[in-house]
């Protein structure tokens, strides 16, 4: 017996395996430190649950429409206009079950043909790559010149063939925090609106961005009524409102795509489950300090990161604007970020996360949503274990640790 060919060629997510073994250590009773996680520590919003609370007392749990509930798809609406400043339609709405990820696949699903190519902007977040080949199309990595996190207008547009079928965007970016800027997304908007490309928004982690760099609203630029649009928005509850185990998330594009997506979830979900997407009502209606409070805890962290990681001799620093990441450069202490990764959490026991794996390598992703307290020590532990002019020796849980390589 074996599996598909397909299937075989699916990557394991590298979050998921350092994940797995950072939990192995602890179960064993190591003192592991995360800075690899994705997801922050606030507590679900109280209207979440509370909305989600009333739904499961009526007792009435069934099937739902599969595009979502309309109370939800209002929610969506309204939250649109107020952060993109975009009127759209419930039949511009897709919700989904499995979050921003399964959004994504519904679109891919709806709108690759195979060989289609799907242009993808490093650094990226690892699944873009995945779920385009899950639907036989054909993944083009665009790596910005001089190690930036921002490609060129030029750089993208010399990556187009007579193939490529969408450009994905994800801006704040996982894994470097970087912020596209106004003019690249401008560009972007005006090149695939003319071009009949879609141009796949990403924006997960929109409302989490410091330093007053606020990600401009793809639809600022975009000339056309959206039913007549290119342009694909991706988003959820997950990041900004600390729901990741809610598994909400959303798309919105023109009716024609929207139906397709449709099409494909109700073969393959039917619909997202009515207490959860009951809860994203309560979220997206409720109180939004929440949301100001994890982006304030957010930005303070990062600078606490960043302040850390500037004690460093040999590592290349870009600050993020946004997210929970940063993607320092570590390759003057090994070019391999996966080599690098393994070795700190054997050596210091912390969690990262390999840059390779999202197309940059000799880089680290470094999550700040973590205690301030796990933050320096970590930061402490991974400076020890590679800096030889740090002192060698340090505390790690109750044992005195000796640095004994080079």
């Amino acid at each position: 017996m074996s599996v598909s060919h397909l299937a075989r060629n699916i990557k394991d997510s590298p979050t998921l395996v350092f994940n797995a073994k950072a939990r192995q250590l602890k179960e064993q009773g190591k003192p592991v430190i995360h800075l690899g996680s994705g997801e922050p520590k606030t507590k679900t919003p109280q209207d979440a649950i509370k909305s989600c609370t009333e739904t499961l007392q009526t007792a009435e749990i069934h099937y739902t429409s599969t595009e979502g509930i309309p109370s939800l798809l209002e929610a969506i609406t309204s939250y649109t206009e107020e952060h993109y400043d975009k009127l759209v339609n419930s039949e511009n709405i897709l919700v989904s079950s499995g979050g921003a990820k399964h959004a994504i696949f519904n679109l891919m699903m709806a709108i690759i043909d195979p060989k289609d190519e799907v242009i993808i902007l490093a650094p990226y977040w690892v699944s873009y790559t995945e779920i385009v080949k899950m639907v036989y199309g054909i993944p083009v990595i665009v790596t910005p010149a001089n190690n930036q996190f921002e490609p060129r207008f030029e750089e993208i547009v010399a990556s187009v063939t007579s193939s490529t079928k969408a450009i994905m965007v994800n801006s704040p970016n996982n894994p470097s925090g970087c912020i596209y800027s106004e003019q690249l997304i401008g560009e972007l908007v005006e090149y695939c609106e003319k071009n009949d490309i879609y141009l796949v928004m990403d924006d997960i982690y929109h409302q989490l961005y410091f330093d007053n760099t606020k990600p401009v609203s793809v639809y600022k630029y975009s000339q056309k009524d959206i039913d007549k649009s290119t342009i694909v928005v991706i988003n959820g509850i997950s990041k900004a409102y600390a729901m990741t185990g809610f598994r909400i998330g959303w798309a919105i594009a023109n009716r024609e795509v929207t139906q397709a997506m449709r099409n494909v979830s109700a073969q393959n979900t039917s619909c997202p489950s009515v207490v959860l997407q009951s809860a994203a009502v309560g979220a997206l209606n409720g109180d939004q300090s929440g949301v100001e409070k994890l982006r304030l805890t957010l930005e303070k962290n990062k600078n606490i990161m960043m302040k850390e990681l500037n004690n460093f001799h040999d590592i290349k620093i870009t600050e993020p604007h946004g997210t929970f990441y940063c993607l320092p450069d570590f390759s003057a202490y090994n070019k391999s970020s996966s080599e690098l990764a393994k070795f700190l959490l054997e050596k210091a026991l912390v969690v990262t996360v390999p840059g390779g794996e999202f197309g940059f390598e000799g880089h680290l992703r470094l999550s700040y949503c973590g205690s301030e307290t796990d933050i320096k020590e970590g930061i402490a532990r991974i400076k020890w274990a590679l800096d030889i002019k740090s002192n060698d020796e340090i505390i790690i849980g109750n044992n005195k640790m000796k640095r004994n390589w080079k």
